[in-house]
């Protein structure tokens, strides 16, 4: 490919890239990933409460969406289709890494009054606030206020990704921000 026409890739829109990547083109799909990779982390960041398993289900994200790619049928935007992908691929690990969590006893006991002090000493941040109050609302609302907050997504756009209805999304979204509200004053 002559160097022009990648540099005019990132200039591209999300539709042409996907069927540019469809055809074979490797310089599309390398934009469409590194286009979207944050958000894709950001969201499953948000959803799992944990950088690790995050970024593990934006991998998996990634690998899902690329090889379903054919049968994006474009009824909403290439975005929207990812991050419900990036959704249930955090989904999914989140269920993974529940049944597997294990609590290690010795390392409880071996826990001292003064470790449990010296962690009460430090105060959180405000971001660490709203993140543990994000981290503690039920999925559904976690999910709709951090889509229309961090990704500044419409409520169809949420309900999309989400599985739910525009009326659904707008609901849990307040919801969610009635609770963070309460949670943070």
């Amino acid at each position: 490919m002559p160097p022009d026409t990648a540099a005019a890739l990132p200039a591209v829109d999300d539709a042409l890239l996907v069927a540019r990547a469809r055809a074979g083109e490797r310089q599309a799909l390398a934009v469409l990933v590194s286009r979207h990779l944050d958000e894709v982390y950001d969201v499953a960041l948000r959803v799992l409460g944990d950088e690790e398993l995050a970024r593990d289900a934006a991998q998996d994200a990634f690998v899902n969406a690329l090889r379903a790619l054919h049968r994006f049928r474009g009824e909403a935007s290439f975005r929207t289709w990812l991050l419900r992908i990036a959704v249930n691929a955090a989904r999914t690990l989140a269920r993974r890494s529940i049944r597997r969590r294990e609590v290690v006893l010795d390392a409880a006991a071996n826990m001292t009054a003064e470790t449990d002090l010296a962690a009460g000493i430090v105060l959180p941040s405000q971001a660490a606030r709203v993140a543990a109050a994000l981290a503690s609302l039920p999925e559904k609302q976690r999910l709709a206020v951090t889509l229309r907050v961090y990704q500044g997504l419409a409520y169809e756009e949420i309900g999309v990704i989400a599985g739910c209805s525009a009326g659904a999304a707008r609901v849990n979204y307040h919801l969610g921000i009635k609770r963070l509200r309460e949670l943070l004053t």
